[in-house]
């Protein structure tokens, strides 16, 4: 048995929630491999809305088996409120959530330290969401990070303050303030010892275990393609590997060991944070785009900026993650057009055009070179099958296709379950 992936092909926010909470039911394990509480996964169903921040988005169906890959950071305090929070949905998670010993652990001076480095970048900040996550995994590459089996040992205090001592040295040159620290760690310490009551395990083997069972395993992912430390916007990205690869290290099975590749964009784009974005709107369209979307941050609240579709991006992500089917989510968000533009090429400052995502485009101010085509500009609601949709987001899917060359095998059209089309 393989292991399929999930992944965003954008800059995070696609809906890949959503879309693993609708694919589950084909599934006995559901594994996140990366990231952190950076990143808010939303599912709605029965007219409840959930954002999930590091418990895999598979938690909601019993029979399923939840792990924690060794590739996430996780922050023991969000764990417990997001667990707590979750009570009332009578989860077992002794019995359907697993937690990797070798996740890295998110401590109360990481988020001291990712607010220090952000404000002194002044103008030219990345637009961190300040949970810590850079400086966890900078402690990790740096192999003086503290992991989740480092809290059942019996010298685990000496190694936190040690870690903290490095950390409060950084925070001095920033000339950065202590004072909340000490309520920040009586809350880290009390979650700490809530941690231990969970299911803390080898995962490696168990995701293997499953696979050697015949299993199916779902690996989820967190943020987007275009966020990837290698190979997104770079140094507007986030600090781990988003893309399919990632799977691979994030839970410790082998590449041989991948199935279906499962991309999930949304019919146009968005963006948190600073970093380049060619398709960006700046006017009314966008504002449009942002209200009719909700586009705001399910972890930070923030505004999401708002864009037409990004043809060569969608692309560069396709290949560096070897997509074998792709998801278009929140179609419905398009309703409110008479036209839509989709970006094919990007034209460069000295005039040429092209269709690949290069390194330049980091530095260079391109300009999108778009083909309009004609909106269906009317309401999806009560729609349940592919037949049911207007001529024209057949036709929006058709192009969609036969430009990015795999096959759309789903449509999204609203928040809930049962607003999700299958081809």
């Amino acid at each position: 048995m393989k292991m399929d992936v999930l992944l965003g092909l954008q800059w995070g926010d696609e809906g890949k929630g959503k879309v693993v909470d609708v694919l589950a039911p084909q599934y006995d394990v559901v594994a996140r491999f990366q990231g952190g509480p950076n990143a808010g996964h939303t599912l709605e169903f029965d007219g409840i809305k959930h954002v999930l921040h590091q418990i895999p988005s598979g938690i909601f169906r019993s029979n399923l088996t939840n792990i924690i890959g060794n590739g996430v950071v996780l922050d023991p305090v969000v764990l417990r409120k997001e667990i707590e929070g979750l009570k009332k949905f009578n989860i077992d998670f002794n019995k359907n959530l697993f937690i990797s010993k070798k996740a890295t652990i998110i401590i109360p001076t990481h988020k001291l330290l990712d607010a220090a480095y952000e404000k002194s970048k002044g103008d030219k900040k990345i637009g961190s969401t300040l949970k810590g996550i850079g400086p966890t995994y900078q402690d990790k590459i740096g192999r003086v990070a503290l992991r989740v089996g480092d809290i059942l040992a019996e010298d685990f205090e000496d190694k936190y303050n040690a870690l903290v001592e490095r950390h409060k040295t950084t925070l001095s040159f920033y000339n950065f303030p202590l004072e909340e620290l000490p309520e920040l760690e009586k809350v880290f310490f009390d979650s700490v010892e809530f941690f231990k009551t969970l299911n803390l395990v080898d995962s490696e083997y168990q995701v293997n275990d499953h696979l050697v069972k015949g299993d199916r395993i779902l690996a989820e992912g967190a943020q987007g393609s275009l966020l990837d430390i290698d190979f997104g916007s770079y140094p507007f990205v986030t600090s781990s590997s988003t893309m399919a690869a990632g799977a691979c290290t994030g839970l410790g099975v082998s590449p041989s060991k991948i199935g279906e590749v499962y991309g999930i964009f949304k019919a146009y784009c968005t963006r948190v944070g600073s970093g380049p974005f060619p398709t960006e709107l700046f006017d009314q369209d966008g504002e449009d785009m942002r209200k009719e979307g909700n586009e705001f941050g399910s972890t930070t609240g923030r505004p999401r900026r708002c864009g037409w579709i990004d043809l060569p991006a969608l692309k560069y992500s396709i290949m560096i993650n070897g997509v074998t089917q792709l998801f278009m989510m929140k179609g419905d968000v398009l309703n409110i057009f008479e036209e839509i533009k989709i970006c094919t090429h990007y034209e460069l400052p000295d005039g040429t055009r092209v269709d690949k995502l290069t390194y330049e485009h980091n530095d260079q101010n391109v300009k999108p070179i778009y083909r309009t085509v004609k909106g269906w500009n009317q309401s999806l609601q009560g729609v349940t099958n592919y037949d049911g949709f207007p001529q024209e987001l057949k036709d929006y899917v058709t192009i969609l296709e036969e430009e990015l060359q795999v096959p759309i095998k789903m449509v999204s059209i609203g928040p809930d379950r049962n607003q999700t089309i299958l081809r």
